[in-house]
């Protein structure tokens, strides 16, 4: 499983904390089993609203990228060719030049 990002961690803990307390003052409960199910229900809200944030998206290309990085590329039949050669183009000579010095 990849590590939660930070829009996750902090999407959840804002959850975990607003409704802790939105329920807290709504139920008005002082007892010791009424904050345990409120704090237990505010957790598992967080953690759903963490789940939920949609990831970043890699590039297009990225996953295509990734997907060649890994293959080997495949290696190409040998072909064999007749030599091209074409009458219009002279065959041309090196040319020599001689320095100054």
């Amino acid at each position: 499983m990849p590590r939660p990002t930070t829009a996750q961690l902090a999407y959840g803990s804002c959850t975990v904390i607003l409704s802790t307390l939105a329920m807290l003052l709504l139920s008005q409960t002082s007892s010791g089993a009424g904050i345990t199910v409120i704090a237990l229900s505010a957790l598992a809200l967080g953690l759903l609203v963490a789940l939920t944030v949609p990831l970043p998206r890699p590039a297009p290309g990225a996953a295509v990228r990734r997907r060649e990085a890994s293959v080997a590329a495949p290696v190409p039949a040998p072909t064999r060719t007749a030599p091209v050669t074409t009458a219009a183009e002279p065959v041309r000579k090196p040319v020599h030049e001689t320095t100054g010095s």
